[in-house]
């Protein structure tokens, strides 16, 4: 007998349907083809439901696994690609993607390198799956967004190998209306005493040479600073040569033209190494790509060293008709763990003064690391109505974070501070962290300081990761608040421990002290590459703006190519709970521009992409209590945007504009304020100046 079972999941339960009945012969195996198809056919009135086909034997591997989108508009396949022994029932576990009916990712390969044995998943066959509907309904703090409702549906595969060995695997897959997700899970068995994973062989083959802009990397240890390439797929072949190979790192976004969006990145780190991937190719027409983990430092050929069960982290694969709705999503937060702070009242997002960039420059013009100095930035913090100061680099006596160096005191500039009503965070070397964060956080709670901002990890294999999470738990038992620079993008963690407020991980604005790295166009680019995984410490807030000609770099008072009313602009676009207002408080003196710098929240209850492609231009609207906020800028191109204000609600709104001058293109300082009555139906017209923007303020009226 060869058992057949449909489950087809509906939109409340789930239908079985088993027949046993049917001979294993060929010819009646094809009358139980026709069967299934006439079955299918009477089910089909069953409007939005996923079916999943599973059996035994020969039917394990010719009938597919589909995990639909509760949309349908994704349908995910996972089967069995044949051995090239005919004679042997395994073979490689594949899975494909296709987005509104076109395909966007071929047959890929799932497996597993562990320890020196063949690759576990190119020789399996299916055992059975299950199929579960959920729904991730939760709160996010200081975030993007406040609630979060995503439905989706589930698959998980149940493969093992026909070997001597019978080693066993489980895919995890899930399918929301804007991306998919899957993990493996190695379950507890006698083939597998633990883990010893060297690679993962997860691929990812584009169904056409897609545009990409991809974070090429020189090595495993970087600080993610870097700008996004735009290439094809096939140009980021390492064209025959091992050692020319571009290593990307996460998020990756990628454009199928006629098809799809995609956007590659992971989500739930913890006990695992980070993804990266290349395109092994090795030829101009290849456009695939193949996973690469981070490897141990402690043992370089391994990437995970574990104990079963085991999970990996999830890879995820936004998509959409635009790459607007990939900044929207909320996908790698519904894929972490739920928040494990019981206490949460003392986690607060806000603004920050900071000394680092302008080269601590004081209140008489010259620049000193002292604590007169720091006071400074304190009593501007209070002034300007922000809750804290960020101290930077310099008070520690070298590596020893327990220990002053005699130039700042920071004990000293925390009680100053609690007079004003503004908290101060200080800046830590990672390596130090590592060492001497057991004792250094309850020190730095016995101070009194709000938050730590963790630099130069450049590490994400698997102690590395971990580091990351025991540095959130140490920190929240302290009531310290943390900001990761020199760091790995964000994968979702500040849903679990909320008290992880912000990274680095991008070419941010500290680069125009030394150099032409940071431009309009990178700004351009990072909002629909690095914006996707989440919260960014990109420090805007220059106000020595210059044009892309007029731009000198320097360290002390840097300049910033573009305009002012993009620093603006930038403050809505660029999402992170702790944002700094880096320029000198000299520079904002008597300027009406800051106006909106001490007016835009941090922390967001909606965002809605309204426009943009990447390297051109971005136009963001988010939503705070009930007041909006609208931020526009392009790269070097002059634009004319409209705008439907179709977001606002029924209310009329004050619009507070704050917009490039008519002569910002020789003179990117000059801003123009303006006020206007606006509602719901309309629509504004902004003129951006070549690197420019326009900032916008949205006030609520009575309904």
């Amino acid at each position: 007998m060869i058992p057949l079972t449909y489950t087809v999941i509906g939109s409340e339960r789930h239908h079985i349907i088993t027949s046993t009945h049917l001979p294993p012969d060929q010819k009646l195996f094809e009358d139980a083809l026709r069967y299934i198809a006439l079955l299918k056919h009477y089910l089909s009135f069953f409007a939005g439901m996923v079916v999943f086909i599973t059996g035994s034997y020969a039917l394990a591997q010719t009938a597919p696994l589909l995990l639909t989108s509760p949309n349908q508009q994704l349908v995910m396949h996972f089967g069995v690609q044949p051995a090239k022994d005919a004679s042997s029932e395994d073979g490689k576990l594949i899975y494909s993607l296709s987005f509104r009916g076109k395909p966007i990712l071929d047959d890929s390969g799932l497996a597993l390198e562990l320890d020196d044995q063949t690759p576990l998943g190119n020789n399996v066959h299916i055992v059975n799956n299950d199929a579960v509907q959920g729904v991730d309904d939760y709160t996010l703090s200081n975030a993007k967004v406040s609630k979060v409702h995503d439905a989706y549906n589930s698959v998980t595969v149940h493969v093992q190998e026909g070997s001597a060995q019978h080693r066993s695997m489980t895919v995890e897959a899930r399918a929301y209306n804007d991306g998919i997700a899957f993990r493996y899970l190695l379950p507890a068995q006698d083939s597998v005493k633990d883990l010893h994973l060297r690679q993962e062989d997860t691929e990812f083959r584009l169904s056409t040479d897609a545009t990409n802009w991809a974070l090429a990397l020189p090595n495993y240890r970087s600080s993610y600073e870097s700008e996004y390439v735009q290439l094809p797929t096939s140009a980021l072949s390492n064209q025959g040569g091992v050692s020319s190979h571009f290593l990307i790192g996460l998020p990756l976004l990628m454009h199928e033209p006629g098809a799809a969006w995609l956007a590659l990145m992971e989500a739930d780190l913890e006990d695992n190494s980070a993804m990266y991937v290349t395109n092994p190719s090795g030829n101009w027409a290849g456009h695939w790509f193949v996973s690469r983990l981070s490897p141990r430092f402690d043992h370089p050929d391994m990437a995970v060293e574990s104990t079963l069960p085991h999970h990996s982290a999830w890879r995820v694969l936004m998509v959409a008709d635009d790459p607007g709705r990939l900044v929207e999503s909320t996908l790698a937060y519904d894929l972490n763990p739920a928040n494990r702070l019981t206490d949460t009242s003392w986690i607060h997002p806000g603004k920050a003064s900071w000394n680092w960039w302008v080269g601590d420059v004081g209140k008489d013009g010259k620049s000193g690391y002292t604590t007169e100095n720091m006071k400074y930035y304190v009593d501007f913090a209070a002034e300007s109505g922000f809750p804290y100061m960020m101290l930077d680099a310099g008070w520690s006596a070298g590596r020893d974070i327990l220990k002053l160096n005699g130039k700042v005191d920071v004990p000293e500039l925390v009680r100053y501070a609690a007079t004003k009503k503004v908290k101060v965070w200080i800046w830590l070397y990672s390596e130090s962290v590592m060492q001497q964060m057991k004792e250094a956080f309850p020190l730095y709670e016995k101070w009194g300081v709000a938050g730590v901002k963790i630099d130069f990890v450049n590490r994400d294999d698997q102690q590395g990761i971990q580091f990351y999470y025991e540095v959130a738990r140490e920190a929240a038992a302290h009531h310290l608040m943390v900001d990761f620079h020199g760091t790995h993008t964000p994968w979702g963690i500040e849903r679990t421990y909320p008290n992880v407020l912000s990274y680095e991980g991008v070419l941010g604005m500290e680069n125009n002290k030394v150099g032409r790295r940071d431009s309009p166009v990178d700004r351009s680019v990072f909002s629909f590459t690095r914006l996707i995984a989440g919260p960014m410490d990109y420090t805007p807030g220059g106000f020595r703006n210059a044009t892309e000609d007029g731009f000198v770099a320097r360290d002390i008072n840097p300049m910033v190519m573009g305009t002012r009313a993009q620093q603006l602009a930038l403050y809505v676009i660029y999402q992170t709970p702790f944002q700094m207002v880096s320029d000198s408080p000299q520079t904002y003196a008597g300027q009406l521009a800051f106006q909106f710098i001490k007016d835009v929240p941090v922390s967001w209850d909606a965002t809605l992409v309204l426009s943009g492609r990447p390297g051109e231009f971005a136009t963001i609207t988010r939503k705070h209590g009930n007041e909006w906020y609208l931020g526009s800028m392009t790269n070097w191109t002059p634009r004319t945007l409209q705008v439907p204000l179709s977001f606002l609600g029924s209310s009329t709104y004050t619009a507070e504009i704050y917009e490039d001058a008519p002569d910002a293109a020789t003179e990117p300082e000059h801003v123009a304020i303006r006020k206007q009555s606006v509602r719901s139906g309309e629509t504004l017209t902004l003129h951006l100046a070549p690197g420019g923007g326009c900032a916008i303020r949205f006030i609520s009226g009575k309904e």
